[in-house]
């Protein structure tokens, strides 16, 4: 566990032990080689640390900084990337290959919905009893699907049999990063067109809207 410990974190101050450094100083100016007894007496001086920022250097690089902060402002980068990490979603729809008007026009919106999110589309042709000997059936209702969705995504995955079933996978054209850049403008925007009433304004009663709901990754089956 030491040896993980050193060789994650840089040496600081005391635990330097060379007899010299290539110093650099807390904005970066090259003051040159020094003694390392020097170095840390300049750190002592400034109040900052001594850090070896290149061990494998000949002689190592140290730098004078404030550590502490040095390793904050290094966590709370590190903790946004991770807020702004984006992960690959597949969201999925099963269809029957004899779907009703009304029932296909509401997976499509689903469909629609997923690309515009910036997820990626699994679309499942599920067949029974004799449909499994009309496979063109599936071809087509995916061939269809996919004109309908043209604008918003592309077929990354050709139809395919696959058992009983038919594949096909959309990819957004919109990027993951980018759909979730516009969703939050949007948010951001319907934020600031909503002012607070100001005291003793009369606010008007409004009924909220149901929230749409998600697309379950598997529906019920219709046709």
């Amino acid at each position: 566990m030491t040896k993980e410990k050193h060789i994650s974190e840089p040496r600081i101050n005391d635990r330097i032990r060379v007899p010299e450094v290539r110093l650099v100083g807390p904005n970066g100016e090259q003051v040159g080689i020094v003694r390392v007894e020097d170095a840390l007496r300049l750190a002592a001086e400034a109040d900052l640390d001594l850090v070896e920022v290149a061990p494998m250097a000949k002689p190592p690089v140290a730098k004078l900084m404030d550590y502490g902060k040095y390793k904050y402002e290094a966590a709370m980068k590190a903790r946004e990337a991770r807020k702004n990490q984006v992960n690959t979603v597949i969201k999925e729809i099963k269809l029957r290959p004899k779907i009703d008007p009304h029932d296909y026009g509401t997976k499509k919106g689903h469909v629609v919905r997923f690309l515009n999110g910036g997820d990626k589309v699994k679309v499942t042709i599920m067949f029974r009893g004799r449909e499994q000997s009309r496979p063109e059936l599936g071809f087509r209702l995916l061939q269809r699907l996919a004109e309908d969705v043209q604008e918003l995504g592309t077929v990354e995955s050709q139809p395919k049999q696959d058992g009983r079933n038919m594949v096909m996978v959309l990819a957004p054209t919109k990027k993951k990063a980018q759909a979730m850049a516009e969703q939050r403008k949007k948010r951001d925007e319907a934020k600031a067109g909503q002012p607070a009433a100001e005291a003793g304004d009369e606010v008007p009663t409004q009924t909220a809207a149901p929230a749409e709901t998600a697309a379950p990754a598997e529906t019920a089956d219709a046709g």
